[in-house]
């Protein structure tokens, strides 16, 4: 956990500690229109965003992967179609009723045999060292409380030769995009989640933690802080999101 006094939860400062009780509240909230908000935000490009982070991936049959911040389970059922039956994916969440629907949802469309779901904080990971061939992160990471920490874990638990994939919102690049940005994020964002989530405090606070997130050059920086090495970064969609990657030798 972090060691810090207060944290950032959006653009509130709280307790440390206090974070991770209220993200899983956030997600508690939305687990059931979660994939459908995904779909209605961002016009459907999440999935190209996905398809694009799994493919910088690199992933091979038989490869042991690891999908932290799993959610409904949109990364871990691509990464399961990879490695086939003599692979393996971790699913792993926080957030009981986050990862119950990603279990569901992968059970129904028959990628059982090769994945295994874990309740994890990405902090304190209960795996052993050198143990996979690919972690990955999918819109998890501004979610964490101490976001060094996680990254952290992810190089612990790779193997040598490993790489690790962060896929989150990121800084828009183009400044002009910036004020129209700011609107769908903070007035529309919301109004949709309480539409159809009955929810606009929850995608309230999703637009504040992008604003909160460290931007490419910095997570970047932090990523090699980690350990990793060949760190390299991939904006999509004007910078709305980036893909950031790195090995472990």
């Amino acid at each position: 956990m972090s060691n810090k006094e207060t944290v950032d939860f959006g653009y509130e400062q709280v307790p440390a500690h206090e974070k991770v009780r209220r993200v899983e509240q956030v997600f508690r909230s939305v687990s059931d229109k979660y994939d459908l908000m995904n779909d209605l935000m961002s016009l459907g490009l999440h999935r190209l965003w996905k398809s694009h982070a799994i493919n910088l991936a690199q992933v091979r049959p038989g490869m042991r992967c690891l999908d932290l911040a799993a959610g409904t389970g949109d990364l871990s059922a691509k990464l399961a179609r990879r490695i086939g039956p003599q692979g393996l994916v971790v699913v792993s969440d926080i957030n009981p009723a986050m990862l119950g629907r990603g279990r569901d949802r992968l059970i129904d469309e028959g990628l059982v045999g090769n994945t295994e779901f874990l309740i994890a904080n990405a902090e304190r990971l209960p795996l052993p060292d050198n143990s996979f061939d690919r972690v990955t992160i999918g819109f998890g990471l501004r979610n964490v409380t101490d976001k060094q920490q996680a990254l952290n874990e992810m190089y612990r638990v790779l193997k040598p030769g490993g790489m690790a994939l962060v896929l989150e919102f990121s800084e828009v690049y183009l400044k002009p995009l910036r004020p129209l940005y700011d609107l769908y994020s903070f007035e529309v964002l919301p109004r949709l989640g309480r539409l159809v989530a009955g929810d606009a405090d929850s995608y309230r606070y999703l637009a504040e933690s992008i604003r909160m997130h460290p931007n490419q050059e910095t997570l970047r920086s932090m990523i090699e802080q980690a350990g990793f090495e060949d760190c390299e970064y991939f904006n999509l969609t004007m910078g709305i999101v980036a893909i950031h990657r790195g090995r472990k030798y």
